[in-house]
């Protein structure tokens, strides 16, 4: 089966091992289109090549570049006319432009249509975009939805086709692994010298890392929080930190290249997410989690969105909002070194069965046969 696939994601190095693993199905002919960058909060993301094996890669310029809704390929029919696929995943929301778009030329070239989508809240957009995704739960052949709370969106919304919920991305489990840490231990109840918890991600509000800060400055005994990522809450949540005479405990890194974290991962004793819900917005998946767990660090993570589905029995849960509580579980694994090197195999586990690059490829392609199987 020819595969198109286009996604500005791709662009990240570390995710075009999927795409191999893609590729290296027997009866997977796959070309991706990917823009030259893409512009987000961060600043502007080039394209990494890192893994183009197997397949294709093709870049093709966008127009409204930074525009998550209205950006698109003007070029884009030529390239699909060139290319004749059966079937075109467009790795993009149903109410983008682009998605809207791509969608009208597989149409007219007889292509089966894909979408994916992180969406977890059952929003109403304003003209075209509300018209845009009608038509494209309308008309897509299948959906890819990254969570749970997603596929119910889209059944809500109408979209009567199949949908399946798999990751946009997993990990590779050989790069992203447990390392040898020599930690050092104290007395007979093993507790590390120094408890290291660790934040990965956007340093925005719903994000909740105010409430880690303030969770983490009731611990007892000596424990250091490192914040790894960028964002506008930069400057608020250092000022916190000044406030609650935290300066030598807490630390900001700048935001990595994903190659750079598994090393970061693995100086964790406890990787938290503590994501909490807005009227916009409630955590799609919490890719640092997968991560983190693949390096053998024990997470927590809060009640918010996807959050339970990923960690499941690999990791604890609190609350949403409740620094208290998470303080709690905090304390937890400060005190109980079992418990520790349980959860640190239970999600290095976890992700060996769901969370590879290689299960998400099978399962992806999985979805395009049925598609192609599907004449209705």
């Amino acid at each position: 089966m020819r595969i198109a696939l286009v996604s500005k994601a791709c662009l990240v190095g570390a995710y075009q091992r999927k795409l191999e693993e893609l590729a290296a199905l027997p009866d997977v002919e796959l070309a991706v289109v990917v823009p030259p960058a893409w512009r987000d909060e961060r600043g502007t993301l080039a394209l990494e090549r890192e893994h183009v094996d197997g397949y294709r890669m093709l870049v093709e310029p966008i127009a409204f570049n930074g525009s998550y809704h209205c950006y698109f390929f003007p070029r884009i029919a030529r390239r699909l006319e060139s290319l004749r696929p059966d079937l075109i995943h467009v790795d993009e929301e149903p109410y983008n432009f682009a998605t809207y778009h791509i969608l009208r030329i597989a149409r007219r070239l007889g292509a089966k249509t894909v979408f994916f989508a992180w969406q977890n809240l059952n929003r109403q957009y304003p003209f075209p975009f509300g018209r845009m995704e009608r038509t494209v739960l309308r008309r897509a052949d299948a959906c890819i939805a990254g969570n749970h709370e997603g596929a119910q969106v889209w059944r809500a919304k109408g979209f009567r086709g199949p949908i399946e919920v798999i990751p946009q991305f997993g990990v590779d489990p050989d790069i992203f692994a447990p390392r040898d840490r020599g930690e050092e231990v104290t007395g007979t109840s093993e507790v590390p010298v120094t408890f290291r918890i660790g934040y990965v991600g956007r340093l925005v509000e719903e994000k909740g890392i105010d409430l880690l800060i303030d969770a983490a400055s009731g611990l007892k005994g000596d424990w250091r929080l490192e914040i790894v990522g960028s964002g506008p809450m930069r400057g608020a949540l250092a000022a916190r930190v000044d406030r609650l005479k935290l300066r030598d405990r807490v630390t900001f890194r700048r935001w990595l290249p994903s190659a750079q974290l598994p090393a970061i991962y693995a100086t964790f004793d406890a990787l938290v997410l503590p994501s909490r819900s807005k009227p916009s917005w409630k955590e799609q998946f919490g890719r640092a989690l997968i991560e983190a767990m693949a390096c053998g660090a024990p997470v927590i993570g809060s009640t918010c969105g996807e959050i339970p589905n990923v960690v499941g029995d690999a990791g604890l849960i609190f609350p949403e909002g409740d620094s208290a509580a998470l303080r709690a579980q905090l304390e937890r694994l400060v005190r109980d070194s079992d418990l520790r090197r349980d959860l640190a195999a239970r999600g290095r586990a976890r992700v060996l069965q769901r969370y590879t690059h290689k299960h998400i490829a099978r399962a992806t392609a999985a979805v395009y046969r049925a598609a192609l199987a599907d004449s209705t």
